[in-house]
Order: C-alpha cells, then structure tokens, then sequence
C-alpha cells in the first residue's frame, strides 16, 4: 500500500549459506536499503545477514513447527552482540516490520 519496490527471497541460514553469503554481501550493491527477515526455532537469518551487510536489518520472529512457541526466535534475533544491531519486531510481527522499513526509507 506504499508503494514501496519490493523483492521477495527465500534464503536460508543453514539451508542456502551460500546463497545468505551472496545475498548479505550484495544487498546494498543491488540497490536494496533495507531488509526484512523473518526466521523462526534458531532464527539465525537476521543477525546473520546484519554481520554481513551494512543495511539496516529487520527481523521477525517467526513462530514455526520447530520452535519453542516462538521464543526461541524472539530471543536469537533480540540477543545480538554489541556492534551487530538487528531491529526486532513482535512475534509473527510482519506487518509492524514492512511499516518499520517503509519509516527507514522515508528518513533516508
């Protein structure tokens, strides 16, 4: 409804690393100037992508089949080390997070 371009990708931490290495490296080469992540059970994808690329990342934890009713997910993307910040929404926080990039790129 922003009429904001998007691209949608399925990446994977541990399924795709190779794939997360060239998309974390090359977002902001491709133009991109921010991302959303959602990951759910380790959620590992956000902070990844954040150690990698030096956009603004979002990430959503995602209550999945292999999570811990989603707080494994809220946990891994919310406890991030020092120098590697990842924004954080709710649980299942998609929409909080596509209103969040769409207010970065309006202050850029």
């Amino acid at each position: 409804s922003f009429d904001i371009e998007t691209v949608v990708d399925i990446v994977s931490a541990h399924r795709t690393p190779e794939k997360l290495m060239d998309f974390g490296t090359n977002a902001h080469r491709r133009g991109f100037n921010v991302i959303v992540a959602g990951a759910g059970g380790a959620a590992h994808l956000p902070g990844m992508l954040a150690a990698m690329s030096p956009l603004p990342v979002i990430g959503v934890p995602v209550k999945s089949s292999n999570s811990i009713d989603g707080w494994d997910s809220v946990l891994s993307i919310l406890q991030m080390p020092s120098g590697v910040p990842v924004a954080t929404v709710a649980l299942n926080g998609a929409k909080n997070a596509g209103i969040l990039a769409a207010q970065i790129l309006a202050s850029q």
